[in-house]
């Protein structure tokens, strides 16, 4: 059964663009036209993804990622006209997967809307299925779970394509682009501000498990065990 992707935008003229590539991409479209309308369909009917605007009537954007954030993991694109970095920050502090400014390329829609439901389902890895091991710390990628001393940790699908990247590359330094590449899955034409910010989040969600992400200024990031 094909994926359900919900678009939520009030401008009807950006629904039906972003319908049209999606289902000649094989995907079946639902769409809402306001906050409310997304955050009830959301809820009510578990699409694969959604697409949703921030700047809409009876309730914006922020407060639906807001909302679901707070309890599902349901992958989030925002498809916005806010162009500022301060607002692709926040919107990924918030807890949404990617972050597009229109006007927008609906190939670029389509194709990051694929990268993110590959990592939500574990796709995209063949070969790469062994558990990795790092002092407490596994990584199962088959299952998509990660444990220290057995305790899982919840991770967001992307915090964990980010631990992956760097677990696959143990005591190397990897730069934003690099990691992009690697975690993100497609040439990705946000701020590397992005890993910055996921990183942080990746950090708060290892605290206390023998594992740090170090910056080494200038360079980029990588995974070590914490010295005792």
């Amino acid at each position: 059964m094909a994926d359900t992707i919900l678009v939520a935008d009030d401008e009807a003229s950006i629904r039906d663009l972003a319908r049209l590539y999606l289902e000649k991409e094989g995907f079946q479209v639902r769409m809402a036209v306001n906050g409310a309308e997304a955050l009830a369909q959301a809820e009510s009917d578990s699409p694969a993804l959604l697409v949703l605007d921030l700047m809409m009537p009876e309730m914006d954007g922020w407060e639906v990622c807001r909302r679901l954030r707070a309890r599902s993991d349901l992958p989030i694109l925002i498809l916005t006209a806010r162009d500022q970095d301060i607002d692709k920050i926040v919107a990924l502090e918030m807890g949404a997967d990617d972050y597009l400014t229109k006007p927008f390329n609906p190939r670029e829609l389509v194709a990051r809307v694929r990268a993110i439901l590959r990592r939500a389902g574990g796709g995209g890895r063949s070969g790469q299925d062994r558990q990795r091991h790092i002092g407490r710390l596994t990584i199962d990628p088959a299952a998509r779970e990660v444990a220290v001393d057995g305790a899982p940790i919840t991770l967001r699908a992307r915090e964990f394509d980010l631990l992956l990247a760097l677990a696959d590359h143990p005591n190397q330094v990897l730069s934003r682009d690099q990691l992009l590449d690697l975690a993100w899955g497609y040439e990705y034409h946000g701020q590397t501000r992005t890993v910055d910010v996921h990183v942080a989040q990746l950090r708060d969600r290892l605290d206390g498990s023998g594992v740090e992400i170090e910056t080494v200024w200038g360079r980029g990031y990588k995974l070590s065990l914490r010295e005792a």
